[in-house]
């Protein structure tokens, strides 16, 4: 998988992805499962660097890449 993530976009999904996952793990929300889905995407695609809806849509914000 080639990156497609800029440095401040991966960032923002592994802060996401850990405060929606943090959020999850007090269960206090009506549509636990959603959340926890969304936490594990945005934390798995932050640290791999890759979106696969950005390769769909061409869509590149890594600057060294």
């Amino acid at each position: 998988m080639e990156r497609n993530e800029g440095k401040m976009d991966r960032l923002l999904r592994i802060v996401l992805g850990i405060v929606l996952i943090a959020l999850w793990a007090l269960r206090d929300f009506r549509y636990e499962l959603v959340v926890l889905l969304i936490g594990l995407i945005a934390l798995i695609t932050g640290l791999t660097g890759f979106c696969a809806i950005y390769k769909l849509l061409g869509i590149s914000t890594c600057k060294e890449c």
